[in-house]
């Protein structure tokens, strides 16, 4: 039986070296990618009776803590296969779950083209499928498609001629997709969250899943990919750690004022390193608590453990857990990556070091849901008694 947990520490140890250089120097991780699709990682979260791993929710996050550490943006490229397995095990028929999470059992890798730019609003879906004649044809544009351009299936959703949501799953190849390698933030540069466009794509019936029932149905989905940014998040502060300790050991000159002949001895680093390692452990323990409710929730839906109010209770109970922890991750990420500095002064201000890339990455990675809308939900919860928003970023 594979242990997924030391697979991925075993794939960290060889994704690690040449992060940085391949972060300042914009180099797509294909080769990193690759060794992850042949080593059989993307089957941790696939059912046991499909030939995967069926791994906690909890081994799920310290996956994702040890890749994010190593490379973020190789963990954030993955994080969309591990989100397109939880929607499958949820709302896919027994056949497509067969078809696709035995995919991903044979080696194969998947990601995601859903946001698009358009709209007034974060979250609307202009991308359509409608039928022409006997064909079923998608047509539309994607931004943000992480991870697209290393993975073999793609999740793309579109809305249906009645206007429902729906997910349809291609392979990468399909005629009519096209990926661009167009983007540009300043922060998780090699993601590959670029375009995507889509022209007269078909589409066959039973690569169709249709989605719009669970906006109205609490789900455990949403926590469980929050969960995974949480991850990302917590392996960034703990990268930084490590250069702050590495710096302030062999880099760091003391100041004459400090009364002593080594920087590691000088109390004011001695301080900044203990605050920087107790806000990202203790974050880290915040996302491991949370990954708990997470695994409750998945376990409950999935398996009918629970239902009615029972089951909505759990629910909301496992999005307010991640929301804390969201919380936590996002401003210990960024108080590790931003304090880093203090360890080592101007020195560690040098591009040859490219320490900028734990802040650059942090405040990337951390953008992708409002912060204060966490904080709402929580208070709203407590106070109020109200569940947070049914939707896939709780």
């Amino acid at each position: 039986m594979t242990d997924y947990l030391d697979l991925a520490r075993q794939l960290a140890a060889q994704i690690q070296p040449g992060a940085a250089e391949r972060d300042a120097d914009r180099v797509l991780p294909y080769a990193q990618l690759d060794l992850i699709r042949h080593s059989g990682l993307g089957a941790a979260r696939v059912p046991s009776e499909l030939g995967g791993g069926d791994i906690s929710q909890l081994q799920v996050a310290q996956i994702f803590i040890t890749l994010g550490k190593a490379d973020p943006s190789v963990a954030q490229a993955l994080f969309p296969h591990f989100a397109t397995v939880e929607h499958l095990r949820l709302i896919a028929s027994p056949e497509q779950q067969r078809l696709y999470l035995g995919a991903f059992v044979e080696h194969q890798l998947s990601s995601g083209a859903i946001a698009e730019r358009s709209g007034a609003f974060r979250g609307e879906i202009h991308t359509r499928l409608e039928r022409h004649g006997e064909r079923l044809v998608l047509n539309g544009s994607k931004f943000y498609s992480t991870g697209c351009l290393f993975a073999d299936l793609l999740k793309i959703q579109a809305v249906d001629e009645d206007g429902q949501a729906v997910y349809v799953i291609l392979p990468a190849d399909t005629p009519g997709i096209f990926m661009l390698d167009d983007w540009d933030g300043m922060g998780q540069r090699v993601t590959a969250s670029g375009s995507t466009l889509l022209e007269n794509v078909s589409v066959c019936p039973e690569q169709v899943i249709p989605l719009a029932q669970w906006y109205q149905r609490r789900n455990y989905v949403g926590a469980s990919a929050q969960l995974i940014h949480c991850a990302i998040d917590i392996g960034i502060g703990l990268a930084a750690l490590d250069d702050a300790v590495l710096w302030a050991r062999t880099g760091s000159r003391p100041v004459r004022e400090s009364g002593v002949d080594q920087a590691r001895n000088d109390p004011y680093i001695l301080h900044t390193v203990g605050d920087l390692a107790a806000r990202i452990h203790g974050a880290e323990a915040l996302v491991e608590k949370a990954a708990g409710a997470v695994d409750l929730a998945a376990r409950s839906q999935l398996q009918g453990l629970a239902e009615g109010a029972e089951l909505e209770a759990i629910l909301a109970r496992s999005s307010i857990a991640v929301a804390e922890a969201k919380i936590a991750s996002t401003r210990a990420a960024l108080h590790v990556c931003e304090r880093l500095y203090e360890v080592g002064g101007a020195a560690t201000t040098q591009s040859r070091y490219n320490f900028d890339r734990h802040w650059r990455n942090a405040r990337t990675h951390t953008t992708h849901d409002a912060l204060a809308y966490k904080y709402k939900a929580i208070g709203d919860y407590l106070l109020n008694g109200n569940a947070p928003p049914i939707a896939f970023t709780y």
